[in-house]
């Protein structure tokens, strides 16, 4: 395994570990995610934490890292799209 693909690697773990972390310790991350989903941040810390552990996981993957990114670039969107509608009141 080349040098590049053990670091994707290992940021793909990085990203499942922060995932599970969600769960394990969610106020680490209620805070961002109040600023994002201030309507229902409860359930929003467990679906955040559940695709950041799959997005992780599938980017740690070297047979399925391609659907991991894709998958990154639309959670990516969906916060961002979030965080907009939250700051504007939509």
């Amino acid at each position: 395994m080349s040098e590049s693909n053990r670091l994707v690697t290992l940021a793909g773990a990085g990203l499942a570990a922060t995932g599970v972390a969600h769960f394990a310790v969610p106020d680490a991350f209620r805070g961002i995610t109040e600023a994002a989903f201030p309507d229902d941040t409860e359930t929003a810390l467990k679906i955040n934490g559940g695709l950041e552990t799959a997005i992780g996981a599938a980017i740690a993957v070297p047979q399925t890292r391609k659907i991991g990114f894709v998958g990154l670039g639309l959670y990516g969107a969906y916060l961002a799209v979030n965080f907009v509608n939250a700051r504007s009141g939509n």
